[in-house]
């Protein structure tokens, strides 16, 4: 058996799997990935897909669910021009390597962009806190769960501006407010599907009002509602199976029970990482994410050994991004805790060899 700790694309439960792999060689006769994108058995899930992620974040009236293209990479920008307005100013907190790309490809675009919280001083190892927001901006955007550096925000920012995330690491992962966001993105997968769709859910009084000049079709979100999220063919394959993972974690808890899950993964993580001696974890303790633990060797413990040993015990993925080193284990909702049992394992027992 393989632990998947991996940070990319996701971890599914094996139903979710099996239900896809079915419908790739037969969803009413055809395969998936042959069938039209406007056929009704199609449209039926394009339905449902979004009506699940309405039932599943308790979305409020007046918001859209789209299934695009692109990733958060793409949607950096969608965001930044869909919300860009006269001042053509917008505030972003910079907590890692996806909100400095955000930032970048707003400035790309025209945005005149005032970070004005970051953790970039002390390597991006906490979350910025008792910042003030200026006036002025068309919107505030920030970056709710770092992979890359294991921190992630523990409530929602409190502001009157407008407000934009990017939620691809945590979203679906613990109960959000939606009602307090104008737009929120997250590429799938990480806690919805494969990768290939990126879930958009927009407040519909702010589509269609951008002062950008550039302004492509694509990249319009009340283009994109307007034709149902079908504006061009849809990754058909991704979205049928977030759908039938959004079917199983609603039958599952929903939300509410994952937290719980992601809570006690994280917690049986984290105190081993702050008890064993051979190991210190570099993010500050309340800004720990419960989606990524990074966490290092103290210096002179024999990583060879270490490496040996957890890849013996079938865990993968939990070397670090190659820009920050270390390790990562990344605890998404699919990962049962009896996995992150045998990484604790495999740390106690290369301790007690190597202590």
């Amino acid at each position: 058996m393989k632990h998947n700790f991996g940070a990319g694309p996701c971890i599914l439960p094996q139903e979710v799997f099996k239900q896809a792999a079915e419908a790739v060689i037969d969803f009413n006769g055809l395969s998936l990935l042959e069938v039209s994108h406007r056929s009704g058995d199609f449209v039926q899930v394009m339905d449902e897909a979004r009506d699940l992620v309405k039932k599943a974040l308790g979305v409020p009236a007046g918001y859209t669910v789209l299934y695009l293209q692109g990733g958060a990479s793409l949607g950096f920008t969608i965001a930044a021009l869909n919300m860009m307005r006269d001042s053509k100013k917008a505030g972003y907190i910079n907590t890692g390597t996806w909100a400095s790309s955000a930032i970048k490809e707003a400035e790309n675009i025209g945005v005149d962009v005032n970070v004005f919280a970051s953790s970039e001083d002390k390597g991006f190892t906490y979350i910025p806190k008792n910042f003030e927001i200026p006036t002025g901006l068309d919107y505030v955007h920030y970056t709710s769960n770092n992979t890359i550096y294991g921190t992630q925000f523990q409530r929602i920012i409190d502001t009157t501006v407008p407000l934009v995330c990017d939620m691809s690491s945590d979203i679906f992962s613990k109960p959000i407010d939606v009602s307090k966001f104008d737009l929120i993105y997250a590429g799938a997968q990480k806690n919805l599907g494969p990768a290939g769709a990126t879930l958009i859910i927009v407040k519909d009084e702010i589509m269609g009002k951008s002062t950008s000049p550039f302004m492509p079709s694509y990249l319009d979100l009340k283009k994109h509602a307007e034709k149902d999220s079908m504006m061009n063919t849809p990754p058909v394959f991704s979205i049928y199976t977030s759908m039938l993972n959004l079917r199983h974690l609603i039958a599952n808890g929903g939300v509410d029970a994952a937290a719980i899950r992601n809570e006690a993964k994280g917690n049986l993580m984290y105190s081993e990482i702050d008890n064993n001696p051979l190991f210190f974890g570099p993010v500050t303790i309340e800004d720990r994410s419960n989606m990524n633990a990074t966490f290092l060797l103290k210096e002179g413990a024999p990583s060879e050994i270490f490496d040996a040993m957890w890849k013996e015990a079938g865990i993968i993925g939990i070397k670090g991004h190659r820009s920050v080193g270390g390790y990562r284990a990344s605890m998404y909702n699919a990962l049962p805790i009896e996995s992150v049992k045998v990484l604790v394992d495999v740390m106690n027992e290369f301790t007690r060899k190597n202590g």
